[in-house]
């Protein structure tokens, strides 16, 4: 998609203040012409007054040209699920916001603490579950541009921002990214502060973000990882290159006869860099899959436990559904199912050592986008590697006959999220051409 206003600025990210009042300029005019039919964010009026306001408070906070970091006056959307200061949060659904109230949310806190702006919230399917927003995909407004990381895909996919924060509870980040062609990033498990956000599945959530690409996406994790090993990412003159494993087995016959073609000639064009190994792995993934759902539905009737009680009525059919499920899952099956999500991240590093796999590769979803009325799409080849808690980076990987957006999905090391985002950023260039 053309970025107009944002080209040039992805990948080093920054805006130097003289640029910022006329980038704002050029936002709302992109907004002028692009949100009406998207609506990637959730209304809110004066949005660009507060941000020109908050832009001057930025220069106030960082007079000094070193002081302001690599987001300085960098655009951001954020998924309304999570709390951010002056803004309500609606978490998709149609309980009071008064109800939805909290803390602003730590990895806001962190990103306008280095002086980005928060354009506002994006549109997220109700409690980051399966019911979807208003929110139209930026390449065919009749296909979903996925979900529940909504919004946050198609603003960044639509130059409405330069970045997004999403969560992802099953494919909630990976998903959207390939039905919008941009790139989507889960760090391990708990990388990322969930503090400030109204959970769907504790045990499962993760806190990510989509960009543009995989560099914009080193300079957001370097910003907002702490423990990021830097020197890491500095891979330029490595002599290694990554070895690929593909899973074979029962996980990949869900992939549709479209999504596994596509998929196997992207392998093929990976093989002519690298070596690419095919790997049986998961061949209970029938149970993983149930101990997955069955963990999620469980812990979002604890989260919902108190609203659920008090607003049945405005719960959509889709989560009430997921609420009363979980309501029925003995205690004991939930602590089983919690260490589940060990045993797998164990057995697929296991499988990593024993055959010598740096990164698992993998279709970001079964196929392209499907029809909006279908849905935001099936989330199940994300659910092993979000189980599993591995860090896992979505990229864009060409396009179906019809022109919409497919992904490649790079699964990686618990905790070697800068292997995967170094090793990521050339597989990328390769399986976009």
């Amino acid at each position: 998609m053309a970025m107009s206003w944002l080209d040039g600025h992805v990948s080093g990210l920054a805006f130097e203040p003289e640029q910022l009042h006329k980038a704002l300029e050029q936002l709302e005019e992109r907004f002028a012409q692009r949100e009406p039919a998207l609506k990637a964010f959730v209304l809110e009026k004066g949005r660009f007054v507060r941000l020109r306001r908050e832009a001057e408070e930025a220069l106030a906070a960082h007079p000094e040209p070193r002081s302001r970091g690599s987001l300085f006056g960098i655009p951001i959307g954020v998924k309304d699920v999570f709390h951010v200061d002056g803004l309500p949060t609606h978490a998709g659904s149609r309980l009071p916001p008064e109800e939805l109230t909290g803390r602003q949310a730590g990895v806001v806190a962190q990103l306008r603490a280095g002086g980005a702006l928060v354009v506002g919230k994006t549109v997220t399917a109700e409690f980051s579950y399966y019911a979807p927003g208003p929110t139209r995909n930026p390449y065919d407004p009749h296909h979903t541009p996925g979900g529940s990381s909504s919004g946050s895909a198609a603003a960044v996919a639509a130059g409405l921002c330069a970045a997004a924060l999403g969560t992802q509870t099953i494919g909630s980040l990976i998903r959207p990214a390939a039905f919008c062609g941009v790139v989507g990033f889960k760090p391990s498990y708990g990388r990322l502060s969930a503090e400030g956000l109204i959970p769907l599945s504790p045990s499962l959530d993760h806190v990510g973000f989509l960009i543009r690409d995989v560099a914009g996406a080193i300079v957001l994790a370097t910003a907002l990882l702490k423990d990021l090993k830097v020197d890491k990412l500095d891979r330029a003159g490595q002599a290694r290159l990554p070895v690929l494993g593909i899973p074979e087995g029962p996980y990949l016959s869900h992939a549709s006869e479209e999504g596994l073609a596509h998929f196997r000639e992207t392998c093929g064009r990976l093989r002519s860099r690298y070596e690419v190994r095919s790997v049986p792995a998961m061949a209970d993934f029938i149970r993983i899959m149930a101990r997955h759902h069955r963990l999620m539905a469980a812990e979002a009737s604890q989260v919902h436990a108190d609203w659920f009680q008090r607003f049945p009525g405005l719960y959509a059919p889709q989560t009430a559904e997921l609420i009363q499920r979980g309501r029925e899952i003995p205690s004991q099956q939930t602590k089983q199912d919690r260490a589940g999500c060990k045993t797998l991240c164990d057995e697929l590093t296991d499988l990593m050592d024993k055959h010598g796999i740096d990164v698992w590769i993998s279709p970001s979803a079964p196929g392209p986008p499907p029809r909006r009325l279908a849905g935001t799409g099936d989330p199940v080849m994300n659910l092993p590697w979000t189980q599993a808690g591995l860090p896992t980076l979505g990229v864009p990987a060409g396009r179906n006959a019809e022109g919409l957006p497919m992904g490649l999905q790079l699964s990686g090391r618990f905790l070697a999220d800068e292997d995967l985002l170094c090793f990521g950023q050339e597989i990328a260039r390769l399986v976009a051409m």
